[in-house]
């Protein structure tokens, strides 16, 4: 059993190697990236508008979930404290 594990292992790991290198093989000449930055001033600040927009909305979702996690490890302790005044 030990060595059909060690087989599936070392199968998967081969293939994950050889997935890696057929992936970045052969792209070197592919891209030219000489002109990265040609757009004009209204696309970059469209953007970074959009770029904005993201970072705003990540502050409501933190607070959201800094309060899920504090309320939840609020219920822990309160659950904690009910079963060990019940065990008295």
């Amino acid at each position: 059993m030990k060595t059909t594990a060690t087989i599936i292992n070392t199968v998967s790991l081969l293939f994950a190697s050889l997935t890696t290198a057929l992936a970045s093989a052969g792209h070197g000449d592919a891209v030219d990236t000489s002109l990265t930055y040609n757009s004009g001033i209204l696309v970059l600040a469209f953007a970074g508008f959009l770029a904005l927009v993201v970072v705003v909305q990540t502050i409501p979702a933190l607070i959201s979930l800094y309060g899920m996690i504090k309320g939840a490890a609020e219920a822990v302790k309160n659950k904690e404290a009910s079963s060990t005044s019940s065990n008295r």
